[in-house]
């Protein structure tokens, strides 16, 4: 099922989540507002998935994003969070986030402590690193759609 809504090209607006990402998991995530969240299939199976995010003009990094209702918090909204496997500087809310979804990890899972959810992080983000250095995967990094217009840029760094 999700294999056939990939690669997923999508872009928006850097909104404020639930501030728990970096605070607890130490795992900063960028999230979508909800008008970007509903333009998603509605039969994209949630769960983890990999590929490549761009913020605003910069570079290209590697990603590991969630789709769903996050089990562990009990979430009542579906969201969309984007972790990028890159350290950055500052925060970019209202930033233009362009993500291309490429491929699927696992389904959503409940986890019985922080800990157990951390370390299923960490071994999504390992996964993530292997299949993006794939021929198939790595072709998308240079895909056109991060290159936005110059006129589109919001908050020029």
């Amino acid at each position: 099922g999700a294999m056939r809504h990939l690669p997923y090209f999508c872009r928006g607006e850097v909104v404020k989540g639930f501030g728990r990402g970096s605070k607890e998991l130490g795992i900063p995530t960028a999230n979508f507002s909800e008008q970007v969240v509903e333009s998603f299939p509605s039969d994209i199976p949630t769960g983890i998935y990999y590929g490549w995010a761009c913020v605003g003009n910069g570079d290209v990094h590697k990603m590991v994003l969630s789709i769903g209702w996050n089990p562990f918090y009990k979430n009542i909204k579906k969201s969309v969070e984007t972790h990028i496997i890159h350290t950055f500087k500052e925060d970019f809310y209202g930033e233009i986030l362009s993500i291309v979804i490429t491929g699927y990890i696992r389904p959503e899972k409940n986890f019985d402590s922080l800990d157990a959810l951390i370390s299923a992080i960490q071994e999504d983000i390992e996964e993530a690193k292997r299949q993006l250095d794939l021929p198939e995967h790595l072709k998308l990094k240079e895909d056109n759609f991060f290159h936005l217009p110059e006129g589109k840029i919001v908050n020029k760094h």
